[in-house]
């Protein structure tokens, strides 16, 4: 067991303490803020404070854990060993020259995305405003880092402390925004899909369309075999997002009345967790969110407790908030559509931290590291190139055993026009992520 003393436990404490040392690191702890108990304790142990009583293991506190409130934080970033630090500490005995803990409870509440930022067209907190964007550390899992570089301190001063073994994860994520290209989309939507292809002198896409529509081609977004071959192959345990939105500018997925497309999510759930993907409009009504969650439910005909945010659309706390209202338990929208990487810092799940009611919630949240999209339309990237970066955060997932999760679109895998060659770098990816 290890003692951890604090002059004040603090909610903000008890929840980073509770993610460094029962999630991370698996070691048994307590926390303490009497100064007589941890003065008699002979075993593993150490102080977070601004000042050590002795010769005890000391990590110097800075005041962010024991506030309450969002405020401007002066975050003086530097690195440590190579990797990202800030709150710094000066005190000569302090284990390390920052506090981690303090570092950890930024990333991960995103306490940056609380304040005042500029939003992109899209409504939402870009890569390129976050700190660890504008400091170059987006894709290094640095609480996962500090996480082990505390645990060898540890082990090092108290070698009877016991850790459990972690293990490395890889869990493929499919979002379906549009089940298909043109089959079952009714006559209106079809009509009105032939009108534009002519508008755009787009005969090749006319013939195409119809020769899906009439059972001659198959439709370039069907991919669904093929994911399912990828799944037995290499034993994969996928998540699909399902859009069951009403039709709108950025909702665009097959009626939600389709006998076909309830025939499609019954037998993607056949062969893998369904979860919902609430829409770009359903982010600004609870009401919307919950017809579209009532719907999957229905269809399925059994609780939907998992998300992803259509867009990734996250607006701190609403966003959260409202899927907690609803039963979800599981997120998985935590991440950036401008790039890949770590946003909240780390590659484990955590408990979403409402910053604003200074709690803990029951909400579990999954950060994924790449989304094709963000590599392709975003950093027009090539293929190769994107391979290049997606073993390169599979690597940085491996070295700290966090879990590492993709997000893909079934439309990416045609392997047609714009998504031509993406298929192959798929296969990679799923080739160099399993265990």
């Amino acid at each position: 067991m290890l003692l951890i003393y604090t002059p004040k436990i603090t909610k903000r404490i008890n929840y980073i303490f509770n993610l460094f040392f029962e999630q991370l690191l698996a070691t048994p702890f307590e926390l303490t803020s009497s100064a007589e108990r941890f003065r008699a304790c002979t075993g593993a142990k150490f102080s977070y404070a601004s000042t050590p009583f002795g010769q005890e293991l000391f990590f110097q506190s800075t005041d962010l854990l024991f506030k309450t409130g969002i405020e401007g934080q002066d975050l003086n970033y530097f690195l440590y060993e190579k990797n990202a630090a800030f709150y710094p500490v000066h005190h000569s005995k302090s284990a390390l020259p920052f506090d981690p803990f303090a570092a950890a409870f930024y990333l991960v509440t995103r306490y940056e995305e609380y304040l005042p930022y500029m939003r992109d067209r899209f409504g939402r907190f870009e890569a390129a405003e976050s700190f660890a964007g504008r400091k170059e550390f987006l894709r290094k899992p640095v609480v996962n880092i500090w996480a082990q570089k505390i645990k060898d301190i540890l082990t090092k001063r108290f070698p009877e402390l016991s850790f459990e073994k972690r293990h490395y994860q890889f869990i493929p994520t499919i979002d379906i925004d549009s089940a298909y290209a043109y089959k079952h989309k009714g006559a209106v939507r079809t009509v009105g899909g032939i009108v534009a292809a002519l508008s755009r002198f787009e005969f090749r896409e006319i013939l195409e369309r119809v020769k899906v529509i009439l059972g001659l081609r198959k439709d370039p977004f069907d991919t669904y075999n093929y994911q399912l071959w990828l799944q037995k192959r290499y034993q994969l345990q996928p998540i699909y997002f399902i859009l069951l939105a009403d039709y709108g500018s950025l909702d665009k997925n097959l009626p939600v009345t389709s006998r076909h497309f309830q025939v499609l999510i019954k037998s993607l759930a056949d062969y893998a967790q369904v979860g919902i993907h609430p829409s770009v409009a359903s982010n600004e009504s609870f009401s919307k969110l919950k017809i579209e969650i009532d719907r999957l439910n229905r269809i399925l005909n059994r609780e939907i407790t998992q998300s992803r945010q259509h867009f990734l659309r996250l607006n701190f706390p609403a966003t959260y908030r409202n899927l907690i209202q609803l039963d979800i338990t599981d997120d998985y929208t935590m991440g950036y559509a401008s790039a890949p990487g770590f946003r909240a810092g780390i590659c484990d799940p955590f408990y979403f931290y409402d910053l604003d009611m200074e709690t803990v919630t029951k909400l579990l949240i999954h950060p994924f590291q790449v989304m094709e999209g963000a590599l392709k339309d975003y950093m027009y990237k090539t293929t190769e190139q994107s391979l290049a970066i997606i073993k390169l955060l599979i690597d940085e997932v491996k070295a700290v055993d966090g879990t590492f999760i993709s997000l893909w679109h079934n439309e990416s895998l045609s392997d047609q026009k714009r998504w031509e060659g993406w298929r192959h770098v798929y296969e990679e990816m799923i080739a160099y992520a399993v265990p």
